[in-house]
Parts: structure tokens; C-alpha cells; sequence
């Protein structure tokens, strides 16, 4: 049985990840996607706390037949590497893909060890109509297992955790950015009011 996982920070998590979830589950046929909530992302900073970001990310998912969150990052001291999760995934589940967007596997040769991370888990690299192919094919011309990612296609969404939060700060909508779940618990936990600096 293979097992999906998913990282993110989700601060907050958008429609674009939900989307992501049901097109890695449908194209890899997967019977579980696990979705690690990342406790201190070791390049990037983060607005919200953890516990808030796993609050968070468990609306979304919530309707997302054959999801699962998991606390492994919240509860692992020091920052969020993925080469670490990716062993912990591949001790516990076997066949792993590890799901990420282009964008993300663009930079992947910044990531600690990328060669490590598809030693322990193969990559599904979701893509989205005309998202420039060479920057893809540069990476995995120097990874020394090409053939441990596959590129699978996605649509396109006009969504990002960068927009949701610019939206808030702004006192405009996102009711058309993230699921309807996230939407309430924004509101309710007043989350991203003030403007990033």
C-alpha cells in the first residue's frame, strides 16, 4: 500500500492544498494521505503558533476522504527538516510519496540532503498548466535518482498563505481562498489582523 504525505506550514492553509490532497490521492491511488503540520520550518518564518496551524489545517482537511494529520513535527524538538520526517515516514508506512508543489521542488536541492530525502521516499511534484518545465528538469538532472519523482498535474489555483494573510490584514474576504471550515476559525481566533512587516 503506498502512503501519501503532505508537509506544510498551513498558516494558513488555503484551497490550493486541498486541492493538492484530492489530486496526489487520485493520481498515486493512495488509501491514506498524511498530513504533517510543520512545527518550526527550519528557512521560513511563521506567523502562528503550531497548535493553531494544526487547528487550522485539521478544518481544512476535515471533509478530505482518506486524510490524516499528524503531530510528528509539532512534537519533534528543534526545527522541521524534511529529510528527518521523510525516514520517520518510510520506518512507519513502506511505500511513501512525499507530495510537493513545483515551486517548492524548484528549491529542492537547497533542502537538507535532497538526495537522502528520495533515498527515503519517492516525490510526487504536483505541477500546473504551463509552469516553466526546464526549472523541474534542472533539478532532477542533478539528483542521482531522477527516477524516484514524478511530475503529475494539477489545476491551477490562484491561492497562497501569503494572500490569505495580505487579504485579512487588508479586512477583505477569503472566503473564496480557503475552505469554509478555515474561514470560521479565522474569524474566530482573529487570526492575521495586523499587516506583515
Amino acid at each position: 500500500m503506498t502512503v501519501g504525505l503532505l508537509g506544510g506550514a498551513f498558516d494558513p492553509p488555503h484551497v490550493g492544498h486541498v486541492v493538492l490532497a484530492r489530486e496526489a490521492i487520485r493520481h498515486f491511488r493512495l488509501e491514506r494521505l498524511i498530513v504533517v503540520v510543520t512545527g518550526r520550518p527550519p528557512h521560513k518564518g511563521v506567523v502562528s503558533p503550531a497548535e493553531t496551524r494544526f487547528r487550522l489545517a485539521e478544518a481544512a482537511f476535515a471533509g478530505v476522504e482518506a486524510v490524516e494529520l499528524s503531530r510528528h513535527e509539532l512534537e519533534r524538538p528543534g526545527p522541521s527538516y524534511t529529510l528527518e520526517t521523510a525516514r520517520w515516514a518510510s520506518a512507519e508506512f513502506g511505500d511513501v510519496v512525499f507530495v510537493v508543489g513545483a515551486d517548492e521542488f524548484a528549491t529542492f536541492l537547497s533542502w537538507r540532503d535532497p538526495d537522502g530525502v528520495i533515498e527515503a521516499v519517492r516525490l510526487g511534484v504536483a505541477t500546473r498548466p504551463g509552469y516553466p518545465r526546464d526549472r523541474l528538469d534542472a533539478v532532477l538532472a542533478r539528483l542521482q535518482r531522477p527516477d524516484r519523482v514524478e511530475l503529475f498535474e494539477i489545476p491551477a489555483v490562484a491561492a497562497s498563505s501569503t494572500d490569505v494573510r495580505a487579504h485579512i490584514a487588508r479586512g477583505e474576504s477569503v472566503v473564496e481562498l480557503v475552505p469554509p471550515g478555515v474561514a470560521l476559525l479565522l474569524e474566530e481566533l482573529d487570526l492575521y489582523r495586523r499587516p506583515e512587516r
